[in-house]
């Protein structure tokens, strides 16, 4: 990965990557000369967000059977943590929120990567 301002989309080997290019490689002390302009190249970048609510398993048989109003259990209870993913990866932990009647997520609890 290039070491000066100029580093290129190619160089980014992953997010750990875009976030030392931006911040520096502890990821919380953003570099003096570094602004959210240095970054605008990726902004269009898409990336795949889920919030998981849960899961459950079932048969095929049982999912066809299935009709509006039917009830889904999942693994997690009311008021637990729900897992935010980017590409597949975890990246934070949050709760659901109601805003102007809409269902929304805010994050709680950042992920620190292992990488």
């Amino acid at each position: 990965m290039a070491t000066d301002n100029n580093f290129q989309l190619q160089d980014l080997e992953s997010t750990a990557d875009l976030v030392a290019a931006a911040y520096g490689s502890d990821g919380e002390t953003p570099l003096s000369s570094k602004t959210a302009a240095d970054l605008e190249h990726v902004f269009d970048v898409p990336v795949q967000v889920s919030a998981v609510l849960g899961r459950s398993k079932m048969g095929v048989g049982e999912l066809l059977r299935m009709s509006p109003g039917h009830i889904l259990e999942l693994d997690r209870r009311v008021g637990e943590a729900i897992d935010i993913f980017v590409n597949d990866r975890l990246v934070a932990r949050g709760e659901v929120v109601l805003v102007d009647d809409k269902l929304g997520v805010t994050m709680t609890e950042i992920i620190k990567s292992d990488r």
